[in-house]
Parts: C-alpha cells; sequence; structure tokens
C-alpha cells in the first residue's frame, strides 16, 4: 500500500504553490479585502484557465475528472495563500451537483462552472445556525406549475456574485422533506444582504427569497432527495476546511519561525529562547500529525464512502483546533507587531477563526463522531 502522494498528485501541489506565491501575495489578498465585491475575477479566470474550477467535475462536462484528495491538496495551497474570493463556496454548489442533478442540469451548469464562466453557492444555513436536517425551515410550497420559495438564507457565501444558488428547502418533514432547488441568482425577489465577518477574504451574504416560484425543472434530483446529497456535501465541505487549514497553518508556522531568526532581544535573536523554542516545537507537532487526518479523510470520501463522515469529522474538529492554536502561537511570537493590521499575521489569523467555526466547530464534530459511533 503507498501512502504518498502519486507523481501527478506532488505536480498539482507544487505547481499551485508557484502559482498562488507569485500571483496571491499578501498585498493582492488585502487589495481584494479592501474591494466592496471581495472577487478577483482576473485571478479566478486564471484559476478557471489552470483547471481549477472544474478540478472535479468530470471530463464529460469540461472538467478534469479528479478525486476529492486532489481537491484537498489544491484547498492546502490555498489555505497557505488565504486566497479570497468564491472558490470553496463554488466548489461546494459543484459538489451539490455532481452528487444529485440530473442530466439536463449538469449539462446546463457544470461546463460553465468548470470554465470558470458562471459562479455557484450552496444556501444551507438558516438563523438557527444547525447542520440537521431539522434546521432547514424555508419552505417550497407546491404550486399549479412548480413551487413558490419563501424565507431566509443566512452565511450564504459569495451569494452576492453567484450565477446560480442551490437552495435547501422543505417540501415535507423530516429528511425525506428536504429538497434541494436551481436558482438563478438574478431571479426577481431574491435579495442579498452582506453580513459581518472576522474574515474579510469571504463574504457572507443574507438571502431572502420572496415568494419565488419555480417550475418544477429546478429540482435537484427529485422532490425529498436532497438530504443525501446535503450529508455527502457536509462531508467534502469539512475535508475542504480541514485542508485549508492545513496550509494555513503550515504558514503560519513558517512565518513565526524566519520571525523569531531575525528579531533580536538581548542582544540575540528571540529563536534562542527555550520558551519560544518551546512554543514553535509544540505547533510542529501538533501540525505534521493532522496532514495525515486530512489525506486520509479526502481519501476515505472517494473510496471508503462507510468512512468518510467519521474521518471528515475527526479532521474538521481536529484542524479546527490545530489552526487557531497556531496562529495564536504565531502571533505571540511575533509580539506587538503581530497584533497589528499593518502585518500580515492577522490574514491567517482571522481566517483560522472563520475555518474553526464554519461547517461546524470542534465540539460539533466530536459530538457527531460520537454519535456515528454508536452505529
Amino acid at each position: 500500500m503507498d501512502f504518498g502522494l502519486s507523481e501527478e498528485q506532488e505536480h498539482l501541489q507544487r505547481s499551485a504553490r508557484e502559482f498562488l506565491e507569485r500571483e496571491c501575495p499578501a498585498t493582492f489578498v488585502r487589495t481584494v479585502m479592501s474591494d466592496p465585491e471581495g472577487f478577483p475575477r482576473g485571478l479566478y479566470r486564471q484559476m478557471a484557465e489552470l483547471g481549477w474550477a472544474g478540478l472535479v467535475i468530470p471530463e464529460l462536462y469540461g472538467g478534469l475528472g479528479l478525486t476529492l484528495l486532489d481537491l484537498a491538496l489544491l484547498m492546502e495551497e490555498m489555505g497557505r495563500a488565504v486566497l479570497p474570493g468564491p472558490f470553496f463556496s463554488s466548489t461546494l454548489a459543484t459538489l451539490a451537483l455532481l452528487q444529485g442533478a440530473g442530466t439536463a442540469q449538469k449539462k446546463e451548469w457544470l461546463p460553465r462552472l468548470a470554465a470558470g464562466d458562471a459562479v455557484a453557492s450552496l444556501a444551507w444555513i438558516e438563523a438557527n445556525d444547525r447542520l440537521d436536517a431539522d434546521g432547514i425551515s424555508v419552505r417550497a410550497r407546491k404550486v399549479r406549475g412548480g413551487y413558490r420559495l419563501s424565507g431566509t438564507k443566512m452565511f450564504v457565501t459569495d451569494a452576492h456574485v453567484a450565477d446560480v444558488l442551490v437552495v435547501a428547502c422543505r417540501t415535507g418533514k423530516g429528511e425525506e422533506g428536504v429538497t434541494l432547488l436551481l436558482l438563478p441568482g438574478d431571479t426577481p425577489g431574491v435579495i442579498i444582504r452582506p453580513l459581518q465577518s472576522i474574515d474579510q477574504t469571504r463574504r457572507p451574504m443574507e438571502v431572502e427569497l420572496r415568494d419565488i416560484e419555480l417550475p418544477p425543472s429546478a429540482v435537484v434530483g427529485g422532490e425529498g432527495k436532497g438530504w443525501k446529497v446535503l450529508a455527502r456535501v457536509l462531508d467534502a465541505a469539512c475535508v475542504a476546511l480541514a485542508a485549508d487549514s492545513l496550509g494555513g497553518a503550515q504558514k503560519s508556522l513558517e512565518m513565526a519561525v524566519e520571525y523569531a531568526k531575525v528579531r533580536e532581544q538581548f542582544g540575540r535573536p528571540i529563536g534562542s529562547f527555550q520558551a519560544v523554542k518551546h512554543m514553535a516545537a509544540e505547533v510542529v507537532s501538533e501540525v505534521e500529525p493532522a496532514r495525515s487526518l486530512v489525506w486520509y479523510a479526502a481519501y476515505a470520501c472517494d473510496a471508503v464512502p462507510r468512512e468518510a463522515s467519521r474521518a471528515a469529522a475527526m479532521a474538521k474538529a481536529r484542524l479546527s483546533d490545530v489552526y487557531s492554536r497556531t496562529t495564536n502561537r504565531a502571533v505571540q511570537i511575533h509580539g506587538g507587531i503581530g497584533f497589528t493590521w499593518e502585518h500580515d499575521m492577522h490574514l491567517w489569523f482571522k481566517r483560522a477563526k472563520w475555518n474553526e467555526f464554519a461547517f461546524g466547530d470542534a465540539t460539533y464534530h466530536r459530538e457527531r463522531l460520537a454519535r456515528l459511533a454508536r452505529f
């Protein structure tokens, strides 16, 4: 059994790092953060030309047809660069379409998403901030000619630039009453408002749906089939965020170590002090073992479906803690300058906080893991 990456995967990761170091330095990230739209369209177009937008989309629809492990390796490099923009949110919606959409819907949207000509977003979370089926209360009522959709979705990342939304709504009771609907972003009655976020590289939105009528062809995968799709997307989201956190933690550690080598106090580099050495060593001892968790979780989603949810929950819980602690230690090693807006360290610190709570924090996923262990 080979526990390493393939030659192609190593090339993907290496080329992604070189590209992002060149095209997405911290100065560029700051520029995008100051833009009200927060969407680096030029960079996104370049990424699409590299095939990243269609990484997991089958070749039949214009993508590369690669695996979730390949996506995790790419997300790791994006985490190193604190990449701004809608790649993560669009990828989750794309995965929902791959899991549940019919042939006509796939033909309509997947080639556009793979080419970078369209952006998608997943409208799942509501004001209750629950990730279970009972947390979905936005109702789609059957009317003559289709469905009438009303309600409000929260934390819909990058909805303001999305060409299409995949909306989770309720058409019945329990898990069998969850349905996914495709909603074009420019549909009359879709009201989008920005929400405050600690991480300005990602833009959560409130999406109000005011009596929107959609045809039966808007249903993704059939009425009442939405929850099975969302459960798989949750696993993928956990893996992607864990990978993003892994890359960010590694970069934060590198920044802290480099600073400790050049910052002098009492006539010597602070990295020579035992307390700083211990702090850095503790971070290394957490970051390196976490890598195997992320890789296995991605592999399980691809090849061992019975283990996917447990592995994804473990990876998300562990990396939420590791990334948060790593950036906290990195800020401490930087001292006073690490707390300032002028220093770049706060970019990773804020991303760590966003990743920690997005799609469930460590406590949620440990409780989820305990529930899964009973079966």
